[in-house]
C-alpha cells in the first residue's frame, strides 16, 4: 500500500520551521503551510491532543477531526499523522489503513491495539506495522516518577539516557504490543532528537512537524 514519511527538506517554512513543516498549530505561517501540504498531497489531517480516539473516515473533510487516530477503508484516501518525536505509526492491510499518533500517552492507552481491533472489526486480516522516525530511549529522558507511572502499564518502555538518567523507550514499548497483537511490523532506526533532518520537539521549541501519511 502507498506509504511514506517526511522530513524537513522540500518545503517553505522559515527559520524554526524550515522547511516542510506541515503543522497549522506551532505559530507557522497557515498560508506556507497550506503550500507544503500541497507537496503531500491530498491527505486527511488530525487535530491531535495526545488521546486515544479513533476516527473512521471515508473522504478528506475541512472540518479536521479531534483525534489521534484515523482509518479508512476507502481506496481514494490517503491519511496523515504528524510528529515531532512522537512515533508515527502505519497500519497496513489489503482491507483498511490507519494513520496513528502514539506519543507517551497513547503508548499507555494502548492507542495501537485499539486501532488494530478497529481495522479488524472493519475486516482486517493481514496487519503490517510501520513505525516511522521518533526519538530513541537513549534520547527520551523524563522524571524518574514519569518513568515509574509509564512502567507500570508497559514495563519494555524502560530505558536509560547516555548519562544514566530515567528515560522511556516508545518504540520498544509500541513493538511489544505489536507482536502481542500477531501484528509484524517494521521500525525506522532513526531518532528525531540526533537526525536533524526531522523536526523534534525535545531539540528546538518551537518547531514544525513532519508526517507519516498511508492510503489503500
Amino acid at each position: 500500500m502507498p506509504h511514506f514519511f517526511t522530513d524537513r527538506r522540500g518545503g517553505s517554512s522559515l527559520g524554526a520551521y524550515e522547511s516542510l513543516n506541515l503543522a497549522l498549530h506551532v505559530g507557522d505561517d497557515p498560508e506556507t503551510v497550506a503550500t507544503n501540504r500541497q507537496q503531500i498531497g491530498s491527505a486527511q489531517f488530525m487535530n491531535q491532543v495526545h488521546g486515544d480516539e479513533i476516527i473512521i473516515v471515508d473522504s478528506v473533510t475541512s472540518d479536521i477531526p479531534r483525534c489521534d487516530g484515523l482509518i479508512t477503508t476507502k481506496s481514494s484516501l490517503s491519511l496523515a499523522v504528524m510528529v515531532a518525536d512522537c512515533i508515527p505509526l502505519l497500519l497496513i492491510s489489503k482491507e483498511a489503513v490507519g494513520a496513528i499518533h502514539v506519543g507517551r500517552a497513547g503508548l499507555v492507552n494502548r492507542i495501537a491495539l485499539k486501532a488494530i481491533h478497529t481495522m479488524r472489526s472493519l475486516g482486517s486480516i493481514d496487519i503490517h506495522a510501520i513505525l516511522g522516525p521518533s526519538i530513541c530511549g537513549a534520547c527520551y529522558e523524563v522524571p524518574f516518577e514519569m518513568q515509574q507511572d509509564v512502567m507500570q502499564e508497559h514495563p519494555r518502555a524502560f530505558a536509560t539516557t547516555r548519562k544514566g538518567t530515567p528515560a522511556l523507550d516508545l518504540p520498544k514499548a509500541l513493538i511489544a504490543d505489536l507482536v502481542t497483537a500477531g501484528v509484524s511490523f517494521e521500525a525506522s532506526t532513526i531518532c528525531t532528537f540526533e537526525d536533524e533532518m526531522y523536526f523534534s520537539h525535545r531539540r528546538t521549541n518551537p518547531t514544525g512537524r513532519f508526517a507519516g501519511v498511508v492510503s489503500l
